[in-house]
This record gives C-alpha cells, sequence and structure tokens, in this order.
C-alpha cells in the first residue's frame, strides 16, 4: 500500500508541482467506485421481483423471479449467500435464460415468493435440467421460522427424491399469507442449466403424464423401427442394417441418459454411472453414426479419404470412452458434447461428397440426417449456452431424431432396392457371358438361398419355444399333441395327459420379486424336463406357471406314478436362489386318453384341469386323476 495518502504534506513537498493534481485524481476515482458500487447494490434489489401465488397458479416458471451469484470457489454457505443477497450481491436471471454452460464452482439462486392461496399450501419445485450433479434447496419463512434443508441431484440415489421421477424435485411449504425466501445451491460438472418451475401436486401430475406420453411414443417409434430392422438385418445379413441397430440402440441410451431415464430405471443406485454414463453413450452413439454413414455410402469404394477421417474419428470416440471412465466429468463431456458439433459436420461433408459423385440412395440419408443434424446441434448448443433453452431447442433432438430415424428406415430399404436391382442387371448381363460366369452367379444365389432357408428355420424353432423357459409353447403343443393322438389311435396304445401347476407362485413374486420368481420358473421347467423327458413326453409351458405333458404308452397307473415321483421331487429338492433356497411345489391332474377314444384335444385338456382342480381343492403338492374308471388320489 502506497503511504503517502495516509500522511500529511511535508514542507519539502511544496515545491513540486505533482502532488496537489495526484492527489485530486486519487479522489475523484475513489468517488467514482463509491458511485458505481451503489449503482450495482440499487439495481439489482429493484429489479428482483416477488413471485405472488394465488388459486389461480398451477405451473409457475421462476426464471422470470430469480436472482442468481456464481461462486466461483463454491465456498458459500447459506448464511454467506442471505448476507450477500440482502447487500444486493445477487443478480437478476440474464433474460430469463437460466443455462449458462459449463461453469466452475456453485451457482446460488434466490427466489422470494408469497402463496395467496390456502388451498394448495405445498408445491413441487422441479429442476428441469436431470444432469445437475448436486442441488441443496433451503427454504427460509420470513416469520423467523427455522430454514429447510433439502438435498437432490445425481449424485445421491434416485430412491432420495420427493417424487419417483426423472428430474430432481423438492417439496416447498409455503403458508398462506407468508413471504418465504427460497435459496437453490447448484454445483455440477455437467453443464450449468437450471430450468426451476413450481408446480402443484395436480399440475405436475399431468405433466408426468404428458411428459410420460410422449417418452412413449419416442421410445415406441425406436422399438418398432429397431425390431423391423433387426429381422431385415436377420434376414439379409446386410451389415448396414446392424450398425443403423447400433446407432438406434446407442443414441437410445444417450437420450435415456440427458432425460434422466436411465438414472430413473436402468441405474438408479449408481451415481458413478449417473455420471459417466453422458460421455460414455456420447462416444458410442457417434461410434455408431461413423460406422453407419461408412457403410452406408460406402465411402471405402467411393471417398478413401473421408473412409480414412470417418475411421480416424471413430478410433477418437473409442479412446475418449474409454478415457471418459477415469477422467473427471467436467473434462471428459465438455469435450464429447464439443466433438459431437465436429463428427455430425463431417458425416454432413461425406453425404454431399458422395452424393456429387453420383450415389442416388445419398439424397435421403442427407435429408434425414439434416433433420438429425438440427435437433443434435441445438441440443448441444444449449449445454455450451449458445441457444436458449425452449422447447423446440430442448426436444429438438427427439423431433430431429425421430425423424432421422424413420427416414434412414425408408433410405435403407430404397439402398436395399437399388442393390437388388443392380444385381438382376448383373444377372441379366451374366446369362450373356461365358458358361462358368453363369454357373458362378448361380452357385452365388444358391448360397445366399441356403442362407435365409437357415435363418427362416431357426426363427421357426425360435417361434415354437417359450423365451423364458425354453419349453415348447402353447401353440406347438397344440399341434405337436394332435399328431399323437392319431398316432395313439392308429397304434391302439394309450396317452396319458399330465397338467402341472406351481403352487402358490405368486407368493414368491411378491415376496422375492419377478426376477427370482422367473429364476424359480426355468429352475422348475428343467426339473420338469429331466423328469418326463426320459419318458418320451411332448412337454411344454402352457402359461404362467402352468406345464403341461403328454406321455406316449402310459396307462392311467403308470402315468400317475411318473407325475407322483415328478411332484416328490419338486417337494424334495427347494429352488436355489441368490440369498436362500426357495420351496416349490406343484400340483399335478393326469387324464388317460385311450386309443378307441373320439376326444379331441380341447375335450383332454378340460379332462386334466379337471384333474388339476381336484388337487388344489385338496390341498395341492399333490396329484389327482381323472380317467374313464378312477377319480382321486395317488397314493
Amino acid at each position: 500500500m502506497n503511504t503517502n495518502l495516509c500522511r500529511a504534506p511535508r514542507p519539502t513537498d511544496a515545491a513540486s508541482p505533482r502532488p496537489r493534481p495526484r492527489l485530486r485524481d486519487r479522489w475523484r476515482g475513489l468517488l467514482l467506485l463509491v458511485l458505481a458500487a451503489l449503482a450495482a447494490l440499487a439495481w439489482p434489489a429493484a429489479a428482483q421481483s416477488t413471485l405472488e401465488l394465488d388459486s389461480a397458479s398451477r405451473e409457475v416458471a421462476l426464471a422470470p423471479f430469480t436472482a442468481y451469484y456464481h461462486d466461483r470457489d463454491g465456498q458459500l454457505d447459506l448464511d454467506a449467500a442471505r448476507r450477500l443477497q440482502a447487500q444486493g450481491g445477487f443478480r437478476p436471471v440474464p433474460n430469463g435464460n437460466s443455462s449458462f454452460g459449463f461453469q466452475p464452482g456453485a451457482f446460488w439462486f434466490h427466489i422470494t415468493t408469497v402463496n395467496h392461496s390456502a388451498e394448495v399450501p405445498r408445491w413441487l419445485l422441479v429442476q428441469g435440467f436431470a444432469l445437475s450433479d448436486r442441488l441443496d434447496v433451503y427454504t427460509q419463512p420470513r416469520n423467523g421460522g427455522a430454514p429447510t434443508h433439502q438435498a437432490g441431484g445425481d449424485s445421491q440415489p434416485f430412491s432420495a427424491r420427493a417424487i419417483r421421477y426423472r428430474h430432481p424435485n423438492f417439496w416447498i411449504d409455503l403458508p398462506q399469507g407468508e413471504p418465504v425466501d427460497i435459496y437453490v445451491r447448484v454445483r455440477s460438472e455437467s453443464s450449468m442449466q437450471v430450468p426451476l418451475t413450481l408446480y402443484t401436486p395436480t399440475a405436475f401430475t399431468e405433466l408426468a403424464r404428458d411428459a410420460q406420453l410422449g417418452i412413449g411414443l419416442y421410445y415406441g417409434i425406436l422399438l418398432a423401427l429397431f425390431f423391423y430392422n433387426l429381422v431385415l438385418w436377420l434376414t439379409l445379413r446386410d451389415a448396414s442394417y446392424f450398425w443403423y441397430l447400433f446407432h438406434i440402440c446407442a443414441f437410445g441410451l444417450v437420450l435415456l441418459t440427458l432425460n434422466g431415464l436411465g438414472f430413473e430405471y436402468l441405474w438408479p443406485r449408481s451415481p458413478w454411472l449417473a455420471d459417466h454414463s453422458v460421455p460414455l453413450s456420447i462416444c458410442l452413439a457417434q461410434v455408431g453414426m461413423q460406422q453407419f454413414a461408412r457403410n452406408f455410402l460406402g465411402l471405402q469404394q467411393r471417398w478413401r479419404f473421408g473412409d480414412r477421417v470417418g475411421l480416424a474419428m471413430i478410433g477418437f470416440f473409442v479412446v475418449l470412452g474409454i478415457v471418459a471412465t477415469q477422467a473427471p466429468y467436467r473434462i471428459a463431456t465438455p469435450i464429447a458434447s464439443a466433438a459431437v458439433f465436429v463428427s455430425i459436420a463431417w458425416i454432413a461433408v461425406e453425404t454431399i461428397v458422395v452424393l456429387r459423385r453420383g450415389y442416388k440412395p445419398a439424397r435421403l440419408f442427407l435429408l434425414a440426417w439434416s433433420a438429425f443434424l438440427l435437433g443434435t446441434g441445438m441440443f448441444a448448443a444449449i449445454a455450451f449456452d449458445l441457444l436458449p433453452k425452449i422447447f423446440i431447442t430442448e426436444y429438438g433432438v427427439q423431433i430431429g431424431s425421430a425423424l432421422e430415424m424413420l427416414l434412414l428406415s425408408v433410405a435403407l430399404g430404397y439402398r436395399y432396392a437399388a442393390l437388388r436391382n443392380e444385381n438382376e442387371r448383373v444377372v441379366r448381363e451374366a446369362k450373356d457371358q461365358l458358361e462358368h460366369k453363369v454357373e458362378q452367379r448361380t452357385t452365388e444365389l444358391r448360397s445366399a438361398l441356403a442362407q435365409l432357408e437357415d435363418v427362416h428355420a431357426r426363427l421357426r424353432e425360435t417361434a415354437q419355444r417359450d423365451g423364458l423357459t425354453g419349453l415348447h409353447n402353447r401353440s406347438h403343443f397344440r399341434e405337436a399333441f394332435e399328431a399323437l393322438l392319431h398316432r395313439s389311435r392308429r397304434q391302439s396304445r394309450p396317452l396319458v395327459l399330465m397338467m402341472i401347476d406351481l403352487d402358490h407362485f405368486k407368493q414368491i413374486n411378491d415376496h422375492h420379486g419377478h426376477l427370482v420368481g422367473d429364476e424359480c420358473l426355468r429352475w422348475a421347467a428343467g426339473l420338469i424336463a429331466q423328469c418326463l423327458i426320459p419318458q418320451h413326453a411332448l412337454l411344454a409351458r402352457f402359461g404362467g406357471e402352468e406345464f403341461v405333458a403328454v406321455l406316449p404308452d402310459h396307462d392311467l397307473s403308470s402315468g400317475a406314478r411318473v407325475a407322483e415321483e415328478l411332484r416328490a421331487r419338486l417337494s424334495s429338492q427347494p429352488c436355489p436362489s441368490r440369498s436362500h433356497d426357495i420351496p416349490v411345489t406343484a400340483s399335478i391332474g393326469v387324464h388317460e386318453i385311450t386309443p378307441d377314444s373320439d376326444m379331441g384335444v380341447e375335450a383332454a385338456l378340460q379332462f386334466a384341469d379337471q384333474a388339476l382342480y381336484l388337487a388344489k381343492a385338496e390341498g395341492r403338492d399333490c396329484v389327482r386323476v381323472w380317467g374313464a374308471a378312477a377319480t382321486g388320489a395317488v397314493a
């Protein structure tokens, strides 16, 4: 500090012409600083208005009523923030836009509200951005009551949220007529986007319903396109369809992560995954996009330089994805988000170059990619505070990606048709060439047909099996049972029909969960198969926890004996589970079909079901028979 300003001028200083002007200048500068400080203190306080709530208020965006302070060191506590706000250190949110891009430290937000409605004393505060790491919400009544504190964000387990919803949310008590100060502290390594909104419980219920409908429609479109193109890929073995499927899955994961649905449904107990899934999913999506573009556009044949650049980008995103598992979120995510601009722009360049070289399917590809470019570009621009967060910018990526997926599916069909036409042209030309070329093409076509037949055979086998247990399904069982009935009458040999129902299986699902219930079903199916397959039984899952079996060349007594052995084995051998063994018993109904009977499939099933009903009515865990000459228990 210059001590000359703190002492009086000495007589020896009088001869110098400089001290008086220097002192005048310093006083003038000090006066300007004081005036600027007073203006800075007065302006923010006057600009922030109080939020008045009444009975007509249902959904209120808080940005117009919010003042904020950027705590760059992240050291400010509530008391310090209140003092700073009282001194006018908070500034109004600029232009009502609460997106600040990637910023260090923490942001404090302050809202003063008065609730004039006695009907709704409790409101829900929702942070409309799913990726904030840590939110601390403090409510302080002006009457001197103690402040309340709530914590949220994806650094906390999902179960800590006030309501199970993809965005962080907090209950706020607003007594009638009493001013309440709300302080929100946000610290995040992600983009600093803080669109705060107050909802009445009814308004939030309607919002959640409409949001879930829109999200369901979007992912319904993605699922429909996925399965449609999955069948095409399995049938045609065209690599373009595989990378299209990869692109759909990876980009669906990106949106699940960005919308908070991944944290809600996939990893609710893993804040680490909630953070790292953002750069990881972005890298996966970009790998899928680049590889699909390379394959669809045929860059290796049409533009070798573009193909090498695409491969380099794929390598970059693979490395970045690996690094993102260890690097801090604040480093990996901005790099991945910024790289999205370069990646999607390069794909547009590739498409234009290939289109100019005469590849007609690239027109549809460019149209599809333009919609996706626009939506993704707007979404990424929000993260860097380059665009305001409004409906079209926030949801443009969903709209653009849905259009892109639909158009790409059409483009794939157009490309396949073009390839098919080209192949037909080649075949026609081959017919006019030498005989050995004709034979070569014929061999290739036969190989392709053999592959298609193999795929169809696998699809037929899959259609005959139950996806959970691996046993035959109900429709296949009916067809096979009909054939066994005809053979039984032709060879004059009896059949035994057996209905097996696992006892009290709903209690297993209720007490242990559906995943454990599925394990029990698979285990029971395997045990039943071990017992009955040696008897040459036709075995199927009939529905739910119910199984059906046909034993050829068995009469009622031998069939009942086999059923009793099966029941005893199930009863004595509990299902091993991850936590503890679960006892599983079964009720079994047995019915004999004699060779001279003209009974059909439905009638036989009805009689076996009657026997099963007897077993259930008489205490379960037993075998009961229903035959032409006997009805009752098995000793």
